[in-house]
């Protein structure tokens, strides 16, 4: 087997290769696992917390709560922000509309909810790069039906 490249599912982007001489590229879907809350499962939980002024510890502690599993395992940091809820991952950049930040959005939607809070705007961002924190998943408001990338019409 050649070099493995792990592919979040639902990604868009193609596999380049490494070169004019690389052998082929192994892709490796990777999806979410059942997300179905649950029991708290002392092996798998949020990875360790990157802290800011930012940080929304209500947000945190919800999520610590009642996910417990390898999609909540990809969250550093959950911030508000602006009215925004953003939640910070290690997902790559080419991880856009993948299965894993399309259900960290909708968990963002469900603790808006729980919290009273109407405005519905999530952002799931990638690790840092290149590009700063590139979005992978957002709801723009009440008028944005899904998760879905997506980006405010030009005025």
């Amino acid at each position: 087997m050649g070099p493995v490249q792990l592919w979040p599912s639902g990604s868009r982007t193609a596999i380049a290769p490494a070169g004019p001489d690389a052998g082929p590229v192994t892709r490796i879907d990777v999806r979410a696992r059942d997300d179905a809350p649950r029991e708290p499962d002392e092996t798998v939980g949020m990875a360790a917390p990157t802290r800011s002024d930012y940080t929304d510890d209500k947000a945190v502690a919800f999520f610590r709560t009642r996910w417990r599993d390898r999609t909540s395992a990809l969250v550093r940091d959950i911030r508000t922000t602006g009215g925004y809820l953003r939640i910070y991952t290690d997902l790559p950049e080419a991880a856009d509309d993948s299965d894993a930040a399309i259900t960290l959005c909708e968990r963002g939607l469900e603790y808006l909810a729980a919290a009273g809070d109407t405005s519905r705007v999530v952002f799931v961002q990638a690790d840092l790069g290149e590009n700063g924190n590139p979005v992978l998943a957002n709801v723009l408001g009440p008028d944005d039906p899904d998760c879905q990338v997506t980006s405010p019409e030009p005025r």
